[in-house]
């Protein structure tokens, strides 16, 4: 049976060329990075190597960059010192954020008693930025939190005018660039963000590393406590050979960037018009059509299945072996419809299925041409 992974913005495969840089720490730099031997030295240089290459890419001191376990955790780093630590006392955010986001705000407003705020979307769920504006301007100490790319419809925030917006109006900002970090360029000594999100796994490097951009004398307090390690920011003994991992494969993502992103550009418009051929009636949520409001690196798709048949959709696509999901991978067991469709679609729309595909620089056209083709006997049938 024909394998088809578009389930990109999931999790990415490894390059081979990460797989062998991470054999290679594994198998002879295995040294705890905080010794003081010549084992633990070695580890310790590599470990502020691949910190001053990461910081490199985004035009940032070494120091500014914390290692932690991924997306998820950088988020709660940021969002919770930046209220237990900081001062803040109102959150701003969307209700189309990741869960790591939002479930992490709700919790804030529980323990700390923060107002949480949500920004007005549009009928395609993007921000309304007069509205951020006004909601800046009526703020006390506030931290804005919105991510640079939205995990399940693709959106892409305008993150320089919402940095602005922050600054004008002296409130810290947060972004979630999990899913932008490695197929867009932030060059952040223009972009005043004060903390933003990054994961390895969705850019071919490994699950379980990611790290977290706390902007120089920001104040930010540990979010885990034990030992010394990330300067004080993160406790716990580095996993160097997934943080060379992190390295290597951001390296070979910003060297190709311009090349990937025309390749998958190309599947990504060449997918929405071979089913706009076979499926007329289908429809595009979100931005997603649109690549310059959106990533080229997703498309979600409503198709006009018969609601009844709409629960064994992804059970038939998996017979076929093409892999793809209803929205977060975080929630992909959950039968609940996903949180950021039931903000922007109506209940009409709701009652159809709808699909995240996602794309990689591994992706073939002939991936395409299957998958479309399933598509159409699904719902032909």
């Amino acid at each position: 049976m024909k394998q088809v992974y578009l389930d990109n913005a999931a999790t990415t495969a490894l390059r081979p060329e990460v797989i062998k840089r991470m054999a290679e720490v594994l198998a002879n730099t295995y040294g705890n990075a905080s010794s003081t031997h010549s084992f633990g030295r070695s580890s310790k240089a590599l470990l502020e190597q691949c910190r001053k290459n990461i910081a490199g890419y985004f035009n940032v001191s070494a120091s500014e960059i914390v290692f932690t376990s991924g997306g998820t955790e950088a988020d709660n780093l940021a969002l919770r010192s930046a209220v237990r630590d900081l001062g803040v006392t109102e959150i701003i955010t969307s209700k189309i954020e990741h869960h790591a986001v939002l479930h992490t705000a709700e919790q804030l407003q529980k323990e700390y008693n923060v107002k949480l705020n949500f920004v007005n979307l549009d009928a395609c769920g993007m921000v309304d930025y007069m509205h951020l504006e006004n909601l800046l301007k009526s703020s006390n100490k506030a931290i804005v939190s919105l991510m640079h790319v939205n995990n399940e419809i693709g959106n892409i925030l305008d993150i320089e005018r919402v940095a602005k917006l922050c600054k004008d109006n002296d409130a810290l900002f947060h972004s979630d660039c999990v899913q932008s970090v490695g197929h867009f360029k932030l060059d952040l000594q223009d972009i005043p963000i004060d903390f933003f999100a990054a994961s390895a796994h969705k850019f071919h490097g490994p699950k379980g590393v990611g790290f977290c951009f706390v902007r120089k004398e920001s104040g930010l307090k540990p979010l885990i406590f034990g030992g010394e390690q990330e300067r004080g920011h993160r406790a716990g003994t580095e996993s160097i050979h997934n943080i060379v991992g992190m390295d290597e494969a951001l390296r070979i993502a910003y060297n190709n960037i311009e090349i990937e992103r025309e390749k998958i550009t190309s599947i990504k418009s060449y997918f929405i018009n071979q089913l706009k051929k076979v499926i007329p009636s289908v429809s595009f949520n979100g931005g997603c059509e649109d690549n310059v409001k959106s990533t080229y690196t997703l498309v979600n798709v409503c198709l006009p299945l018969e609601p009844s048949k709409a629960p064994m959709l992804q059970f038939q696509l998996d017979l076929k072996g093409i892999a793809c999901s209803k929205g977060s991978a975080c929630q992909s067991g959950s039968s609940q419809q996903s949180h950021v469709l039931s903000e922007i679609l109506d209940e009409e729309k709701l009652k159809y299925p709808s699909v995240r595909f996602s794309f990689s620089a591994f992706t073939t056209k002939k991936d395409i041409d299957y998958t479309v083709n399933v598509l159409k006997e699904i719902i032909s049938a």
